[in-house]
């Protein structure tokens, strides 16, 4: 069965940090994109970051550039979002999703159960 199981979320005041990982597995982790996507309260799951473990090509929404860091781990099956200089904004249930055929432009085809991230100012 195809899991992914995510970690490393807390409460944390602004400005400090977080690494969040994503382990996978049920799937042939190289043929897939890797996401992570951020529900804060009342408002929809939107993309924050993604690599590509085909080629460790990587995306991040503007809100992030320069404060978060994805990377991948093919040995271990794991994507990690390191995240610095933390904002309240930032707040919210962080999912990570794997995309097939590393294609992620579109939806993912599976997603993990969330770590819940609390950024106090």
């Amino acid at each position: 069965d195809v899991q992914l199981v995510e970690s490393g979320g807390g409460l944390v005041q602004a400005g400090g940090s977080l690494r969040l990982s994503c382990a996978a597995s049920g799937f042939t982790f190289g043929d897939y994109a890797i996401g992570w996507f951020q529900q804060a309260p009342g408002k929809e799951r939107e993309a924050v970051s993604a690599i590509q473990n085909s080629d460790g090509r990587t995306w991040y929404t503007d809100s992030v550039k320069g404060r978060f860091s994805i990377s991948s781990d093919r040995t271990k099956n794991t994507v990690y979002l390191q995240m610095n200089d933390l904002e309240p904004e930032d707040t919210g249930t962080y999912y990570c999703g794997a995309f097939a055929d590393n294609n992620w432009y579109k939806r993912p085809d599976y997603w993990g159960q969330g770590t819940q991230v609390t950024v106090s100012s």
